[in-house]
């Protein structure tokens, strides 16, 4: 089988890392071309040494990548930067961004969470949101995939399948998650040194994240009806893992059999025996997610649970489990290695 050639644009940072580890091992994919512009003219080696062992392109600018040697492009640029590149790129190539400017439907608001107006009105009403469980039959056929956030893939196996069965109040949502500092990006940050993130545990941007635009838009396509849950992030101290914590009212054991029943069959979302909670030690380095249905002492409430590494299910994999769609590639492939532990 000839692979697919693949660019990376950003791949110096973690989710370019993580595409490039995965795809080197993928049977229907191969890198033609990794961009990084303060980093153009070095080895993949000198920025990620875990990665020497392979045999990859030099880092070159945007401009210098041969559009006639790539069929599929992953966009691993910061928020606005994406919107101007990929405007730039030709038409007929494949595309999946990892930023968060093809995520909103509406662009205004896209511009109340971002600050600013939508460049790209055009791509934006031709990319499809990019979470491969939802929306799997539009992927397939699409050229522009927009993923999702981490944090909002997370919530969102957790709580849509409910909302969809109607097996919960959709105004009694309030989803309390945990996240690794990896989540914030490679570059320096105050907030993420170690002496800051170490031995602590704090939340953040509380009930202003922008990942609350992701939940509103596609929990209440779910519902019907418009729903805003409460949403309030922590950081963890541990580079991996994001752990949600949602408390919905409803009958648990219904919720339990929503969710069995909504994730039968995905290769990728395990539902835990009803009153078990996930951990994120149990999927890390995997592109597997796990959702646990625990019942609150009070009748008629629940809490539900969904852990994932945030940058494989929650980025690069789910990336990587699109562009395996768009390319007509067995959904899983590249994708099925066991999650690490200890």
């Amino acid at each position: 089988m000839e692979k697919a050639r693949i660019a990376i644009l950003g791949a110096s940072g973690y989710t370019g890392a993580e595409l490039v580890r995965l795809i080197a091992t993928h049977p229907g994919m191969r890198i033609s071309a990794l961009t990084a512009e303060r980093r153009a003219g070095e080895e993949m080696s000198s920025v990620f040494p875990h990665l020497r062992h392979l045999d990859l392109p030099r880092l070159v600018k945007i401009d210098e990548v041969d559009p006639g040697d790539v069929e599929l492009y992953f966009c691993a640029l910061p928020h606005a930067t994406t919107q101007e590149v990929i405007s730039a790129l030709p038409r007929n190539k494949m595309i999946v961004d990892l930023s968060a400017d093809f995520r909103l439907d509406d662009p205004a608001a896209y511009k109340e969470w971002y600050g600013h107006d939508h460049l790209a009105l055009d791509l934006q009403e031709e990319a499809v949101y990019g979470l491969t469980e939802f929306y799997r039959d539009r992927i397939k056929g699409a050229r522009l995939v927009a993923g999702t956030g981490c944090n909002a893939i997370t919530g969102q196996l957790a709580v849509t399948p409910l909302l969809k069965a109607g097996v919960i109040d959709p105004d009694e949502i309030i989803i309390n998650l945990a996240t690794g500092v990896s989540g914030a990006g490679r570059a320096p940050k105050e907030g993420t040194l170690h002496a800051e993130v170490s031995e602590g545990f704090h939340a953040y941007n509380i009930a202003r994240h922008r990942h609350i635009a992701e939940f509103e838009q596609e929990f209440s396509k779910a519902a019907g009806r418009p729903v805003s849950p409460t949403f309030v992030p922590h950081l963890l101290p541990q580079n991996r893992g994001i752990l949600a914590t949602v408390y919905v009212k409803g009958a648990a054991q219904e919720i339990h059999a929503a969710h069995a029943a909504a994730f039968r069959d995905e290769p990728f979302v395990t539902v835990l025996p009803f009153g078990e909670a996930p951990a994120t030690r149990h999927v890390r380095g995997s592109n597997h997610a796990h959702i646990g249905v625990v019942a609150d002492r009070r009748p008629g409430r629940a809490i539900v649970f969904a852990a994932l590494d945030n940058l494989v299910k929650g980025a690069s994999g789910q990336a990587i489990q699109n562009a395996n769609l768009m390319l007509g590639l067995p959904e899983t492939m590249g994708l099925e290695a066991a999650p690490l532990f200890p």
